[in-house]
C-alpha cells in the first residue's frame, strides 16, 4: 500500500511538472471572441485588422508577437508576477489592471527587427521580407509548448524568390524563447537578426549574448518600468556584427536555417528584477 501511494505521489507530481503553462492568441479586432489558428493575405499586411497587430504566444513569464505587416519585428509583453494574460487582455490591460498587478507593453520595437525579429541581408544592407506573395501566420499548443509561425512567400532577395518562415516557440518553466528562422525553398540566405536599443539603455555584449536593460520610450504603458532584454546566440553561427545606431545586428552565415533564443524581464518582477540578476539569469540558466 505504501509502495503504491508513493508511485501515486511522483505521478501526480510528474503531471504537475509537466502542466501546460503556456497559450496562443490570433484573432481579427472585429471578431475577437472567435481565436484563429491561422490566417493569410496576399499583401502581407494585416497590422491594423489583427489583435494585438499579429500572432502572440505566452508562458507564465512573458509574451511575444510577431508584426503582420513589413516590419515581422517580434515584440514582447512584459509581466509583473507569473501567469497567462494576453487571452484575458488582449495585449493590453487598462492602466487601472496595469497598476493593479496586470501585464503591460513596455518595449518599443519602433522600425528595428525588435528583439530577434528576422529579416534577410544582401551582402550590403538589410532586406525586409516584404514585399511577398503572401503572407501567412499559425498558432499551436502541444503538450506544454506553443508556437507561432509567420512565413512570408515570394520575397525578392538576390534576384530570386524566397519563401522565409519565422518560428518563435515557448516553453512551461523556461523563461527563453526559441526563435527559428527557415529558407523554405531551399536556397542558402543570410539572415539579420538582433535586438533594438534606445540611447539611455545599458547594453552588455558578450560572446554568446547581446543583452540591454532600461525604460523603453513607450507611451502605451501606465508608468515607466526598466526592462530587460536579451538575444542569445552561436557566435558561429554568425560572420559579422553591425550597429546601426537603433540596434545591434547579427548577420549569418549563408545557410538554410538559423536558431536563436530571446528573453526579458523587468524591474516590476519578484525575482528578476535588475540588470545584475537579468544576466546572472542568463549566464547560469544558458
Amino acid at each position: 500500500m505504501r509502495v503504491l501511494l508513493i508511485l501515486l505521489l511522483i505521478i501526480i507530481g510528474f503531471l504537475g511538472f509537466a502542466q501546460n503553462k503556456t497559450d496562443v492568441s490570433l484573432f481579427l479586432k472585429k471578431d475577437k471572441a472567435n481565436y484563429l489558428t491561422e490566417i493569410e493575405s496576399e499583401s502581407g499586411n494585416l497590422f491594423t485588422k489583427l489583435g494585438h497587430h499579429g500572432p502572440a504566444v505566452e508562458n507564465q513569464w512573458l509574451g511575444y508577437r510577431i508584426y503582420f505587416d513589413k516590419k515581422t519585428a517580434i515584440d514582447v509583453y512584459s509581466k509583473a508576477k507569473p501567469g497567462l494574460e494576453i487571452r484575458d487582455k488582449k495585449w493590453y490591460p487598462s492602466k487601472k489592471e496595469q497598476l493593479a498587478g496586470w501585464g503591460a507593453d513596455y518595449y518599443k520595437v519602433g522600425k528595428s527587427v525588435g528583439l530577434g525579429g528576422v529579416k534577410l541581408w544582401d551582402g550590403e544592407k538589410v532586406v525586409p521580407l516584404h514585399p511577398v506573395s503572401k503572407r501567412s501566420a499559425k498558432v499551436a499548443t502541444k503538450g506544454d509548448i506553443s508556437y507561432m509561425e509567420m512565413l512570408s512567400e515570394g520575397v525578392s532577395f538576390k534576384g530570386k524568390k524566397v519563401d522565409i518562415l519565422v518560428r518563435v516557440t515557448v516553453f512551461s518553466n523556461k523563461r527563453e524563447a526559441e526563435v527559428e528562422a527557415f529558407s523554405n525553398t531551399g536556397e542558402e540566405v543570410q539572415f539579420a537578426t538582433g535586438i533594438n536599443y534606445f540611447k539611455n539603455l545599458k547594453v552588455e555584449k558578450q560572446d554568446n549574448y547581446i543583452a540591454t536593460w532600461g525604460i523603453h520610450p513607450e507611451d502605451v504603458a501606465a508608468e515607466k518600468v526598466k526592462i530587460a532584454a536579451a538575444i542569445l546566440f552561436n557566435k558561429n553561427d554568425f560572420e559579422k556584427q553591425l550597429d546601426d545606431s537603433d540596434q545591434h545586428l547579427l548577420i549569418s552565415k549563408p545557410t538554410k536555417s538559423l536558431t536563436t533564443w530571446i528573453t526579458s524581464a523587468n524591474a516590476r518582477e519578484k525575482g528578476i528584477n535588475t540588470f545584475e540578476s537579468f544576466l546572472n539569469h542568463i549566464t547560469i540558466s544558458n
